[in-house]
């Protein structure tokens, strides 16, 4: 978490004041941990007679549905702390974007049940739509990232003094790499789903590995693509 730096300070550009970044991340953490929850909720328990090992195999799409969102909100999280630790203040202009992460992250328990109900009970056609209906969360998320990241590439104002604003114009396009793959995970689910599902998956563990930023390979340097 960002480290105090005094109190709020006047903008010297921008709309607002200029304050610390701690209670934004500690709300923000507050978020994550409350949707990370919320997701054991579709987990059943079995019917007691007899056939509880039965029914706890037939649950298998919620396992994978869960095991997918729990590994996305957690991705998400270590990305929004790594992305905090380059913020030492905050506006309004960084407030309502953060905010736009957080509703599009809170509504992911959503399309997770949707997609487990699916692949449990319903027909090819309802594991389509639910599948889209996914990804279309998904590309929504990537593209709160996109915001944030383009909107601190243009405010250094707001970051620590060793923090370069290209990162975050770097950051764009990999946020860009979310929105077209899930954008090719929903039509490719329209007609061969386990395509969209392995995309699906696939998604979360590149941005685990890529959570600090673009690298070159052999390199510390951060990628500037500007």
């Amino acid at each position: 978490m960002s480290q105090s730096h005094g109190g709020p300070t006047a903008a010297g550009s921008g709309p607002g004041l200029l304050a610390e970044s701690n209670r934004v991340e500690a709300f923000s953490d507050g978020v994550f941990a409350i949707v990370i929850t919320l997701l054991i909720l579709d987990l059943k328990a079995p019917d007691t007679r007899g056939a509880v090992l039965h029914d706890l195999l037939s649950q298998w799409p919620a396992y994978v549905a869960y095991l997918a969102s729990f590994g996305y909100v957690g991705v998400i999280w270590v990305n929004h702390h790594n992305l905090f630790t380059r913020i030492a203040r905050v506006d309004g202009g960084l407030l309502w974007r953060n905010l736009a992460l957080l509703l599009t992250t809170s509504v992911l328990p959503f399309p997770t049940a949707v997609v487990s109900s699916a692949f449990q009970h319903g027909t090819p056609d309802d594991r389509r739509v639910a599948l889209v209906f996914y990804a279309l969360v998904g590309l929504a998320t990537a593209a709160t990232w996109w915001l944030l990241f383009h909107f601190l590439s243009r405010a250094p104002r707001l970051l620590e003094d060793e923090a370069d604003a290209g990162f975050f114009a770097g950051e764009r396009h990999r946020a860009l790499v979310g929105v077209t793959s899930y954008a090719v995970a929903g039509l490719a689910a329209v007609w061969y789903p386990v395509i969209g599902l392995v995309v699906i998956c696939v998604l979360p563990v590149f941005y685990g590995a890529t959570s600090t930023g673009w690298r070159i390979a052999g390199d510390r340097r951060t990628i500037d693509p500007r």
